[in-house]
């Protein structure tokens, strides 16, 4: 069973030294994750990708079953996800092709369901520190390794999309403090607390927002050449961040429940502790 999930684009399947080995239809009871998950070997571990927007990137932001994608790798038995996703910078200092590891979300998303809970099953999880920290240390000292320029730490402001900032939303967020600005990782990074998952966003920045006054300057050779080079670096990073992952989960990820179930076991309805059995099922037995 594979301890580590990579979600990200679908060009990571064919990244170097990764050998695919087979693809894993998962059903779960939120329906249909974004694709089959691509199961195989890297750097003598057993990991497994999943294309966040479905191969041929098909599946808008809004429209992500993100509940669905993270259960699936917890029935496969995943104990840690790096989530790659491009973002846009908010701040000077982070410059397209640099990556950034966000310790810190803010929601501006709307009607997203971003909770596992519900039908009987109330819980209330402590999501102070959202990523991981061990699993963070390790994604940064791979960047470090690779030579890819990287800041550990910031805040990703997760929009609704798909339509880009207008330029006052730009600037009212940079006013906050944002870092980078993207569509996808906070309800990601949410239900992995929930499924008792470790959990860490490599943003790599494409361009600046549109506060920038050169933003309209850009043209789509540039926005190219800087996916481009994302992707060999993303591909670079997962591999020695899997390389070096430590054995042993010293961090809390992996009892984030204990103390979060709010309800009487007494009146959980059976089928909401059968449909949840994979995250819940050890405080059941």
């Amino acid at each position: 069973m594979p301890k580590i999930g990579i979600i990200g684009g679908s060009g990571l399947y064919s990244m170097p030294g990764f050998r695919a080995e087979r693809e894993e239809t998962v059903e779960t009871p939120f329906g249909a994750p974004s694709d089959n998950y691509i199961v195989g070997e890297l750097e003598g571990q057993e990991v497994a990708f999943l294309a966040r927007h479905g191969r041929g990137h098909r599946i808008s932001p809004s429209e992500l079953n993100f509940r669905a994608n993270i259960f699936g790798m917890k029935k496969l038995g995943v104990e840690r996800i790096i989530s790659l996703s491009a973002v846009g910078s908010l701040k000077e200092e982070h410059k397209p092709t640099d990556f950034v590891i966000p310790d810190q979300f803010v929601d501006r998303t709307m009607g997203r369901i971003s909770t596992f809970f519900g039908d009987g099953l109330v819980a209330h999880v402590s999501f102070a520190d959202p990523v991981c920290g061990q699993l963070a240390n390790t994604v940064a000292a791979a960047c470090g390794e690779v030579g890819v320029n990287a800041k550990q730490g910031g805040t990703y402001i997760c929009m609704e999309g798909p339509m880009f900032s207008t330029r006052a939303e730009s600037n009212l967020y940079r006013s906050w403090g944002m870092d980078v600005i993207g569509m996808t990782n906070l309800q990601e990074a949410k239900l992995a607390r929930e499924a008792e998952i470790c959990y860490v966003t490599v943003a790599m920045v494409t361009d600046y927002d549109c506060w920038h006054a050169d933003h309209d300057a850009v043209e789509v050779t540039d926005i190219i050449r800087v996916l481009v080079q994302n992707a060999e670096n993303a591909a670079k990073v997962v591999a020695a961040a899997v390389k070096a992952m430590p054995s042993d989960r010293a961090c809390k990820c992996g009892v984030s429940l204990q103390h979060a179930l709010i309800t009487d076991k007494k009146v959980v309805p059976p089928a909401t502790v059968q449909k949840l059995a994979p995250i819940v099922g050890k405080y059941f037995a």
